[in-house]
């Protein structure tokens, strides 16, 4: 810092009190900027013009300006370039720290092209300075302000900067051209031979910048990093950073060639071998952490994990971490590469740093045996209570999938969770242990009721009413079928005398579920839920009254016991945005609303058509109201005569784009899917201002679409310049059946010249075609997205004569997550319960889907993956339906993609 600067931060008029006096300490904690404010400063900045500038008090006041610009406070245009250029006039100062100051002001003020011009001549005057910090400077806020022109102007400084004697110099070229290279890459490319010459430079940071810098320009080019590498790799880098950079590209490249087994790829990874002897702890902890990432047989993994426990003994707290964290990631996918430094990370587990302990506590939890586990969950106990919120969730995460590992376990495990939730914590950590055992009831069955009567001792005094809803809930589905369903109650009516409304109503609907499947408890059920008709809520006695009609028999919600519990325990399968949008439109009449209407597709886009680019709407317009898109297009097909006898519309796809963007004429198509008829409604804009279409048609070619034939089309007699128009093309296809076929599209149109000034058309036109992208009826299309609330419930309450199972094989898929996405994308069904992510490293997998096939059946999905070799992936499928039919399909589709 400036001596100037460093002095003014200790002005007396500057400094004012910014905390509290210590109780037990008479000093008072100073602020230098406590205080200040824009209008004050800006007054102060008028020093800028004196003729006898003071450097000491110039300092000061761009201190503050810089501290107000940090602190978010905005200027407005005319602040900042009064500000600014009283700023350009302190370039008469000689004072060093002033200079560096307003380098630093001018870089934060980001000047407009205009400005730039100002101070343009002062910054390339100090590019070429005696004074090596002047120029350095000079070159990071020149870089940083101009554009593609001055840059040119600039070049050649700019070259030779980079190959300069002074390290500063260089490495500020440098830097600079990482960031030049984002807005100007064809410039910086010419600067290579420069920047190749800096990678051979004896100073380090030069060697680092200079690296990176190569790295960049080289990036899209896999034989010239390919080179690179292997030039650099034989010695020549001395610098540790540049060695870590050097590192991290050989691992790059290594794993870009890992399909190719030749022996050409050994002498990098030989590389990263040799950087586990390196004398810098840096490149070693690289090297060790890049060789841990990659695919490498035990003994190739062997040194690093060696390397890596050494480090685990160090001095330096930042050591002891990057080793831990290193070894905790390859616990996750291969724990017995790491029993070895079990000992060294039960000695972390006392560790001063939390973070340490907690990532030893965790890896140790991965790599341990059965016959460790009660041990570790005693050391734990007396660790939980020393650390914060957010690393005890580590931990009980880590305890989760340890249980799930040893299941014979469960007890112990099971203990220290229920004992974790007695203590003290926020939201997050409650609701990670809840969830955890949620997971493991079921997953384990012998642990459902010792985990079901431990949440109900947490809700006697659960202060989280999300929680206590949740648990309640989970008791309703899970209570019922256990041995002794009986002794819930009495947690569950608690709820209804000691709770908030919100709980109070989930208690209620949790004491009816119990009323319809045991019939032995269902008197005592009666009892309670009349007690709950005089509760102070609305929700709470609506509900009361509606369960016990229903349990009785009173309220139509079936005739059978099998459509009471279906009432009870079944899903809402209608989306709350479509019943909601549903329920706006709908208008008050003798007919009422009728919910089977409601479309069940979850994520219902509204009708689109695409723009004309550059139109945007007018600012302040109103945004519409949402619109589920099947009721949108139900509308606009139902009042074309063509269509009106093709039934109800089962599903509208998402627009598919068949032109690129900025083409003349924007083409998107939506498919309609009905029982036994296909419509194609396509979107057409035309963007083209000098031109009126006429007669405007799409010529569908199905001969690769067996299956259909052609009903009608209804054509687009005009369309003019960015007025969007629909054509549509019907097709008819066997009933219920998911037909696939592949189109080929034409546009065809009259095209008539138009004159932008006066608006004339001419009358002449010419017949014209435009070829557009093919179009495809896949499987998915057949298929309504709809999500189930409670997956397991509704699995349970399908018919299992309905089940088909059979496994495949996915072949090599770069990791199970694509291989779960392209599954998803093959069914086009809803991926329940957050299943559809895959956990980092995972080997093995479960995804959940539910859908609505065509024919109004519904369809449930159990995927499982697992990794049978290196990447090659198995895949189990297990479906069940309303209709047996169905589930075959299910299969079929899944075997021909």
């Amino acid at each position: 810092m400036p001596r100037s600067l460093a002095g003014d931060l200790t002005d007396p008029e500057m400094a004012q009190p910014y905390m509290k006096k210590d109780d037990d300490d008479e000093d008072v904690e100073y602020s230098p900027f406590y205080g200040i404010e824009k209008g004050a400063v800006l007054q102060e900045a008028r020093a800028f013009h004196d003729p006898q500038l003071d450097a000491r008090k110039c300092s000061q006041v761009i201190t503050k300006l810089l501290y107000l610009l940090n602190q978010g406070e905005t200027f407005t245009k005319v602040e900042a370039t009064e500000v600014f250029f009283a700023v350009t006039k302190l370039f008469q100062s000689k004072d060093a720290g002033l200079r560096r100051l307003v380098y630093l002001m001018i870089k934060e003020l980001s000047p407009s092209s205009d400005e730039v011009i100002i101070v343009t001549s002062s910054l390339m005057k100090d590019m070429n300075s005696k004074t090596d910090m002047y120029r350095a400077n000079a070159i990071r806020v020149l870089c940083r302000i101009i554009d593609g022109t001055l840059l040119t102007q600039i070049e050649r400084y700019l070259k030779q900067a980079i190959v300069d004697k002074n390290p500063v110099v260089a490495s500020a070229a440098l830097v600079s051209g990482i960031h030049l290279l984002q807005a100007n890459p064809e410039i910086v490319k010419r600067w290579s031979n420069e920047v190749q010459e800096a990678v051979q430079s004896r100073f380090a940071l030069v060697q680092f910048h200079g690296l990176a810098l190569l790295h960049q320009i080289r990036q899209n080019d896999r034989l010239a990093i390919s080179k690179m590498v292997s030039g650099l790799t034989r010695g020549s880098v001395r610098s540790p950073l540049a060695q870590c950079l050097l590192i991290r590209y050989t691992s790059q490249v290594i794993r870009e060639s890992s399909m190719n087994t030749q022996t050409s790829d050994r002498p990098f990874f030989d590389y990263l071998e040799s950087c586990l002897r390196h004398k810098s702890e840096m490149v070693i902890l690289e090297a060790a952490r890049k060789i841990a990432e990659m695919d490498v047989t035990s003994r190739e993994l062997a040194p690093a994990i060696t390397v890596l426990q050494l480090f685990l003994s160090s001095s330096k707290p930042v050591l002891r971490f990057a080793a831990v964290r290193t070894l905790n990631k390859v616990a996750m996918t291969r724990p017995l590469a790491v029993t070895n430094c079990n000992v060294d990370l039960e000695s972390l587990m006392s560790d001063q740093n939390r973070s340490i302990a907690t990532l030893a506590i965790t890896t140790l939890l991965k790599t341990g045996n059965e016959s460790s586990v009660d041990r570790l969950m005693k050391q734990i106990t007396n660790f939980m209570s020393d650390i914060a919120d957010e690393f005890k969730i580590v931990v009980v995460e880590a305890i989760r999938s340890l249980c799930l590992k040893f299941p014979l376990k469960y007890r112990s495990m099971m203990n220290f969770l229920s004992n974790s939730l007695r203590e003290e914590g926020g939201f997050e950590y409650k609701k990670a242990i809840v969830d955890s055992i949620v997971t493991l009831i079921s997953e384990i069955p012998d642990a459902k009721e010792i985990g079901l009567l431990y949440l109900c001792e947490f809700i006697e005094d659960c202060e989280f009413t999300y929680l206590s809803s949740q648990i309640l809930h989970l008791l309703g589905n899970e209570g019922p079928r256990t041995s002794d369903p009986s002794r819930y109650i009495r947690y569950i009516y608690n709820r209804v005398i000691l709770e908030n409304a919100t709980v109070r109503a989930s208690a209620v609907s949790t004491l009816a579920k119990f009323g319809a499947l045991v019939d032995a408890l269902k008197p005592r059920i009666f009892v309670l839920l009349r007690r709950c008709l005089f509760d102070t809520d609305d929700e709470v006695r609506d509900r009361a009254t509606l369960y016990l009609q229903t349990l009785d028999g009173e309220a139509a919600v079936g005739s059978t016991e099998k459509d009471v519990k279906e009432f009870l325990f079944g899903s809402f399968d209608v989306p709350l945005a479509n019943l909601e949008a549903s329920l706006k439109t709908y208008e008050p009449s003798e007919e009422p609303f009728d919910i089977s209407l409601v479309s069940r597709e979850v994520k219902s886009q509204p009708l689109q058509e695409k723009k004309a680019p550059g139109k945007k709407p007018p600012a302040g317009a109103p945004a519409p109201a949402p619109v589920p898109a099947v009721d949108a297009y139900q509308k606009i097909l139902s009042s074309i005569p063509e269509f009106s006898g093709f039934g109800r519309l089962f599903k509208s796809s998402e627009p598919v784009e068949l032109t690129e963007a900025e083409t003349e004429y924007a083409i998107n198509v939506v498919k309609h899917i009905y029982s036994s008829h296909v419509v194609l409604q396509y979107n057409c804009t035309n963007t083209i201002p000098e031109q009126l279409l006429e007669n405007v048609t799409v010529y569908v070619d199905a001969t690769d679409a067996e299956e259909f034939s052609e009903v009608c089309s209804k054509p687009l007699r005009s369309l003019p310049y960015d007025s969007p128009g629909q054509i549509f093309v019907a097709f008819e296809k066997p009933e219920h059946v998911p037909a696939t076929g592949k189109f080929s599209n034409v546009l065809k149109f009259i095209v008539k010249e138009v004159d932008t000034s006066t608006g004339e058309v001419d009358e002449d036109g010419v017949e014209d075609e435009y070829q557009i992208e093919d179009l495809e009826i896949v499987s998915a299309d057949y298929m309504l997205r709809v999500a189930v609330s409670n997956f397991r419930n509704a699995w349970e309450n399908m018919d299992p004569e309905s089940e088909r199972v059979d496994e495949y094989g996915l072949g090599v898929r770069e990791s199970l997550a694509e291989a779960v996405s392209a599954v998803i994308s093959i069914l086009g069904m809803q991926p329940c319960e957050g299943t559809e992510v895959v956990p980092k490293n995972a080997r093995s997998h479960t995804c959940l889907l539910s859908g609505v096939f065509i024919g109004d059946a519904k369809v449930l999905v159990r995927l499982s993956f697992g990794l049978s070799g290196p990447k090659e992936v198995a895949m189990k499928l297990a479906v069940r339906s309303d209709d047996p039919e169905v589930s075959d399909k299910i299969h079929e589709i899944v075997a021909s993609g």
